[in-house]
């Protein structure tokens, strides 16, 4: 398995260690649901380093984004990030991402880890422009700081001004000592914070800065099952559970990124569109489970009369809100709000009310 810089800090705290895309990656130190408390309230850390980072840059960059992203980047200011995602051929899903414009001709692509080769290949594959490309995913460093505690937290290691800072915007500056440092608003928790991006040989410096500012905020470090159960409470999608190559962002709800307008020719673009025309054939829905129960990615969704409609895609027992939640694909004529839908577990239909997310207000 790959290591990250910080592996090592992780085992010397004791986390619990296991393989995730690749790399031997913290799942818990003093147990998920204390973790995730500790980010809704307070502040926790979560080494992230193992996610892929490629610049695009050049004069052909913009077209080349433009051609394989679904978002429209002409739109995209300097200094500001946009969720996105990479549309294939048939209008399913290669991988959800944040772009960042960091220069005028350069941006910034952050992709999910267990997709790094993928993504690479398929960025490649679609370069006919002649965009410069770099894979700096092997040397860039990647830490969340999570939580209402967070600005607090690092506002003490660097003269920058982060309650400047919108929502999904960033800058780079100097943190903890270390210049070049990006510092992004950003984070997939729902509960406020940032990200940083900083040369792995600086990792340890920053950490160990890091959790000496937030010490009298009680902050800890995070380990992914966390990561998980967070993102769930805000109904954000994970790729590899609610979103793959054969999920279209429409029927995952995000047609907020997919943007038909004029001179933007992206791949499946044609596809999406008879989508949009035409209805989706399923749809991601929330739900909140009714009885006891607690659902899990796989479990099949059916109607009152036990005929199957759809599948649970992401699931969990809400460590917030002490109830089953989840996430799945059903008929779309299941998926209306307050629709009541049941979840098979163990051979046992269970009652679920479907919710807009995020479930956790």
């Amino acid at each position: 398995m790959k290591s990250t810089v910080f592996t090592a800090k992780h085992e010397s705290l004791g986390a619990k260690m296991h393989e995730f895309a690749g790399y031997n990656m913290p799942i818990e130190y003093s147990g998920i649901n204390d973790e995730h408390l500790t980010v809704c309230r307070s502040v926790g850390v979560f080494d992230v380093s193992h996610m892929g980072e490629f610049w695009i840059k050049g004069p052909q960059a913009l077209p080349l984004l433009q051609k394989i992203c679904s978002n429209n980047l002409a739109s995209l200011p300097l200094g500001k990030a946009q969720y996105n995602c990479f549309p294939n051929e048939k209008g399913g899903i290669v991988d959800d991402l944040i772009v960042y414009h960091v220069e005028l001709e350069k941006y910034m692509l952050v992709v999910n880890a267990s997709n790094i080769e993928k993504d690479w290949n398929w960025c490649k594959l679609h370069n006919t422009e002649g965009a410069i490309m770099e894979n700096a995913s092997e040397h860039t460093a990647l830490l969340a700081i999570q939580g209402p505690k967070a600005l607090a937290t690092l506002q003490k290691l660097t003269t920058v001004d982060l309650s400047s800072i919108p929502y999904y915007g960033f800058t780079t500056g100097e943190l903890a000592g270390e210049k070049h440092v990006i510092i992004s608003n950003t984070g997939y928790t729902g509960a406020g914070g940032f990200e940083i991006y900083f040369y792995p040989e600086n990792g340890l410096k920053i950490w160990d800065a890091i959790f000496e500012a937030g010490a009298e905020f009680g902050i800890k470090p995070i380990g992914l099952g966390a990561r998980d159960t967070l993102r769930l409470e805000m109904g954000f999608p994970l790729y590899g559970n609610d979103l793959d190559d054969t999920t279209s962002p429409l029927e995952a709800g995000l047609s907020w990124i997919t943007k038909f307008v004029d001179g933007k020719n992206f791949i499946a673009r044609n596809i999406l569109e008879k989508e949009k025309s035409e209805g989706s054939v399923r749809k991601l829905c929330g739900f909140e489970i009714t009885e006891k129960g607690i659902p899990r990615h796989g479990y099949p969704i059916v109607d009152e009369k036990g005929e199957e409609i759809g599948v649970v895609t992401s699931g969990t027992m809400s460590p917030l809100m002490k109830k089953g939640i989840g996430m799945g694909y059903v008929k779309p004529q299941f998926a209306a709000l307050d629709s009541v839908i049941y979840i098979r577990i163990r051979n046992k239909d269970i009652a679920a009310k479907v919710v807009k997310p995020p479930f956790r207000k």
